[in-house]
């Protein structure tokens, strides 16, 4: 019954991150109805994520000190919501406005869902790739239900997504008593008695999780920018169209869900840090390579690298958080899947401005630097303690 919740929790996350999944191929389309600036495109992804790095600790803090399951269906009807109505909206600002709402939709959503996850898994790392798996799906499949949404209905085609997402929260608000009310009894079971005896002697590691959040710093910089910025750089090299340019976000998502279950059950075997560094080390040759090919067919290859840098780490590096700080694991998790989601999005704005002021391929530079510094700042971790 426990691996059915994994699963319900994967839907979950799969139906929230739909919107922002949606959004970079929405970008698009919106500089070609609207007119809109590469700064002004940038400002969007920083709407989409400007409030998780605060609002994700928050929830994800109250979620340790009290069971707020039901926020999850809220997150996803903010979400749905938010996008739907940036498609309706002509003025720059209430865009702005609707983008942000369905960012905190999002941020809602993750941290109490990962706490869950965490308590629920017998193999946390195992248990949070099937939960990410989720998430890259629903990055994977937005961008082409956005673009033929989009090339039939032009910007009212998000009205879609406004409808999933109260389809979705609504069975969630049903399913989610059900699954707090089994994991109560699976807490009250004597198999369960151990946990409180263990909880007294957990520790935080403030100074390991503040490593850790350098490392996702760079990291969340490097993708949310790839899939603004990969995109147009490769409609303005390749020639493309907007609606093809969208076939490269949902490849990399999509290689993306693979390599995040894959990514969770490799790093159950070689360890948390190991997997990281793994990973983030391969990031600076792919954005590279991708500035020096001959076509648009040899970028695909590289999106498959991009995806297992960017999302094979993913159950490692929110694990590795909710382990460095043992005591508040809601906060970890809120923490750790707010700064990767946020703080890319918030910094992507002066890559924008690095667009327009010196041309795309600047970005594409900044990138492969960005990549070799989250893979120098990864060998700066440390096992957790126990896991040596």
């Amino acid at each position: 019954m426990q691996k059915f919740f994994v699963y319900l929790l994967s839907i979950g996350h799969l139906s929230v991150d739909l919107a922002p999944g949606a959004l970079p191929a929405i970008l698009p389309f919106l500089v070609l109805y609207n007119g809109l600036s590469y700064t002004e495109v940038a400002g969007l992804m920083f709407a989409s994520s400007c409030l998780s790095s605060i609002v994700q600790p928050v929830f994800g803090f109250w979620a340790d000190k009290s069971s707020k399951t039901w926020f999850m269906a809220l997150g996803i009807l903010m979400s749905g919501l938010g996008l739907g109505l940036s498609g309706l909206a002509s003025n720059y600002w209430l865009i702005f406005l609707s983008i942000t709402v369905m960012g905190i939709g999002s941020s809602i959503f993750h941290p109490v869902a990962a706490q869950t996850v965490n308590r629920i898994s017998e193999h946390k790392a195992t248990g949070m790739g099937i939960f990410s798996v989720g998430g890259n799906l629903g990055f994977g499949i937005a961008p082409l239900i956005a673009a033929a949404a989009l090339t039939a209905w032009q910007t009212t085609g998000t009205a879609l997504f406004a409808v999933w997402g109260v389809l979705m929260a609504a069975l969630m608000l049903w399913a989610v008593p059900k699954m707090t009310a089994s994991a109560g009894q699976k807490r009250m079971s004597p198999a369960s008695a151990p946990v409180p005896a263990m909880k007294e002697v957990a520790k935080n590691d403030w100074p390991a999780f503040a490593r850790l959040s350098i490392v996702i710093l760079f990291r969340s910089v490097a993708q949310t920018s790839a899939l603004a910025f990969v995109p147009l750089y490769c409609i303005g090299k390749f020639g493309i169209s907007e609606a093809f340019s969208s076939t490269l976000l949902t490849f990399l998502c999509l290689c993306g869900a693979v390599m995040t279950a894959a990514g969770g059950w490799l790093t159950d075997r070689v360890g948390l840090v190991r997997a990281c560094k793994l990973g983030y080390i391969l990031m600076a040759p792919a954005f590279a390579l991708i500035l020096v090919v001959p076509s648009i067919w040899w970028v695909y290859p590289l999106m498959i690298v991009l995806s297992f840098t960017l999302n094979g780490t993913y159950a490692a590096f929110v694990v590795l958080g909710q382990s460095y700080l043992a005591k508040n694991v809601g906060f970890a998790s809120g923490v750790t899947m707010g700064l990767s989601s946020s703080l890319g999005g918030m910094l992507t704005p002066l890559l924008g401005l690095l667009a327009d002021s010196c041309g795309i391929e600047c970005v594409m530079l900044a990138l492969v630097a960005i990549g070799a510094l989250c893979a120098a700042s990864s060998f700066f971790l440390t096992e957790p303690a126990g896991k040596n």
